[in-house]
């Protein structure tokens, strides 16, 4: 095992952080969102069924109609999600087309994948459970038979986002949190917490 190809690997999963605020000029071309599908697609699936297809959304009014339907932190009650200027340039909507007791693993590995591709070419991502499932296949007009599971955000990310020792949560807890400078601080446990 080659240590600085393993230190490289987790400089990366460090760096791909859920993103919240984007710079809403930058483009993302609909050829990069194409790229990062074609490497989730080619990740390990449960039984090798298959079952999650992607919805590229890119155009402004699909976005908004996307965008309506998103809640953006848990841990910021108070904040309804980027401004105008700082939402996401273009979502990626992964979908189950109902093939198996595997498709929350599938989708998780798909999900990470994306994150790991898009930090990589100089994006960021936001994925998002929390969102009205049938109003995005409505808006989007999905076909019969597939079924919204996850809202990819992508965009050129604008938002600091610092890892921190659990110690230095203001509560104690899991819980992310902004400070004044709305630096997006996430709290994680220690290696040693971890192992049992």
């Amino acid at each position: 095992m080659e240590e600085r190809d393993l230190a490289a690997f987790g400089a990366l999963v460090r760096n791909a952080r859920s993103r919240r605020r984007f710079n809403e000029g930058a483009a993302v071309p609909r050829e990069a969102l194409t790229s990062l599908v074609d490497i989730a697609r080619q990740v390990p699936s449960g039984a090798n069924r298959q079952p999650l297809r992607y919805r590229l959304v890119t155009d402004a009014a699909e976005r908004d109609d996307v965008f309506a339907q998103l809640k953006w932190a848990g841990a910021l009650p108070e904040w309804d999600g980027p401004e105008p200027g700082e939402r996401p340039r273009a979502y990626i909507v992964i979908c189950d087309a109902g093939h198996g007791a595997t498709t929350q693993v599938d989708e998780g590995i798909a999900a990470q994948t994306l994150l790991l591709a898009a930090t990589s070419a100089g994006l960021g991502g936001c994925m998002l459970h929390a969102f009205n499932k049938a109003e995005v296949a409505r808006a989007l007009d999905l076909p019969d038979g597939l079924r919204p599971l996850m809202v990819f955000a992508v965009g050129v990310p604008v938002e600091e986002v610092r890892l921190e020792p659990l110690s230095a949560s203001p509560d104690g807890g899991t819980d992310y949190w902004r400070d004044e400078d709305a630096v997006h601080h996430v709290p994680k446990r220690a290696l040693e917490d971890v192992l049992i």
